[in-house]
């Protein structure tokens, strides 16, 4: 009966391979994911909320700088000045969801509605109420799709993270996995360091952070950039975080430029992938967020499990294997998900718990 048993199970693994290997390989060989901090839907697609200008306190105070950048007259306006690249690249050629108004959501499936839980559940694909709900700076006890990835032959030495959030080496727990995180206020180390990561390590030392341990998100996509031009890895994690830093200091301005510029790193990256043989038409964006934040006067500065919205956010999709539909009108999506669309654009399945998120099929190409 055991023999059995086991005969059965090989048996039912063997036709699931199967069953991947004979769909058709994704056109996807590299991946970028990236994640803004906090950055609500509401400014991803409707723009800056003007009523939000008094709410700067010493940042960017100016009313009538925030409506000449910012406070365009229609919604379709806003959105398009605070994000260029998004509306003007990403809707375009590939897919947005989370637009609730418009029909479509995309929701936390932990009940904690914050960084650490958020970005535990993008990365391994599935909520752990139990063990992760904190921010406390303790070693992941679950494997993340970049941790498992890289102990693929064909992936191994060829997954790197970069964050400006000092918890991203114990959230991917690079002391199990290996996986190099460059996070925090660390900088580039080892042989054959270019120019670039030179004048990096520099400034960062000479730049003190407002945000104490947590750097700035031009060093991270400085260092991720230069790492990108000299490793050329197949998958990359950066995980921008002023975004999430200046809403909790009620800076609405600043929050707002910080998601503009944020958009330019993001279109620079884009550029410089289609510009590479080993990334052009191979490489697929997927750029996403931790949680949501509140709504109302001064909700939108926090988040957490008690305050009414932090659960709702949203996902972006960019590559050779996603159709163009631009931004959704229908149907509700998972953050769970993330990992195992990740995953599946790079041809390998992912569902290492039953809790783990089924890929997005329409970020597949896929009806």
């Amino acid at each position: 009966m055991k023999l059995l048993a086991g005969l059965l199970t090989v048996g039912l693994a063997a036709l699931s391979l199967t069953a991947l290997a004979q769909t058709p390989k994704p056109r996807t060989e590299n991946v970028v994911l990236i994640t803004l901090d906090g950055m609500r839907w509401q400014e991803v697609f409707g723009g800056a909320d003007t009523a939000l200008f008094r709410q700067s306190k010493h940042y960017f105070t100016d009313r009538k700088g925030l409506y000449k950048d910012f406070g365009q007259a229609s919604p379709e306006q806003r959105r398009q000045a605070l994000m260029p690249f998004l509306w003007g690249t990403v809707a375009q050629q590939g897919q947005l969801y989370g637009n609730r108004p418009a029909g479509s959501s995309v929701n936390v499936t932990n009940t904690m509605r914050f960084s650490y839980p958020g970005y535990n559940e993008i990365l391994t694909g599935a909520p752990d109420d139990a063990r992760i709900h904190s921010n406390d700076p303790l070693d992941n006890p679950n494997k993340s799709v970049l941790e498992v990835l890289n102990q693929q032959p064909a992936f191994r030495g060829k997954v790197a993270a970069f964050g400006s959030w000092e918890a991203f080496p114990y959230i991917l727990n690079e002391k199990r996995s290996g996986l190099p995180v460059n996070a925090g206020q660390r900088q580039a180390t080892g042989a054959g360091l270019t120019p670039g990561e030179l004048l990096l390590n520099r400034l960062e030392v000479a730049s003190p952070s407002p945000f104490g341990e947590e750097r700035l998100d031009a060093f991270t996509y400085g260092y991720a950039f230069e790492y990108l031009k000299k490793k050329k890895p197949r998958v990359l994690y950066i995980g921008f975080g002023d975004t999430d830093d200046w809403a909790h200091g009620g800076e609405y301005g600043a929050y707002l430029h910080a998601a503009q510029y944020t958009d330019s790193f993001i279109r620079q990256l884009w550029e410089y992938l289609q510009s590479d043989p080993q990334y052009r038409g191979k490489t697929t964006l997927l750029i996403t967020t931790d949680h949501g934040r509140g709504q109302a006067g001064t909700q939108w500065e926090t988040h957490g499990k008690e305050v009414a919205g932090a659960d709702q956010i949203w996902l972006a999709a960019l590559g050779p294997d996603t159709p163009a539909l631009g931004m959704a009108t229908t149907g509700q999506l998972y953050q769970n998900q993330v990992a195992a669309t990740l995953a599946r654009l790079l041809d390998q399945a992912y569902a290492p718990t039953p809790a783990t998120g089924k890929p997005v099929e329409a970020v597949l190409g896929k009806k």
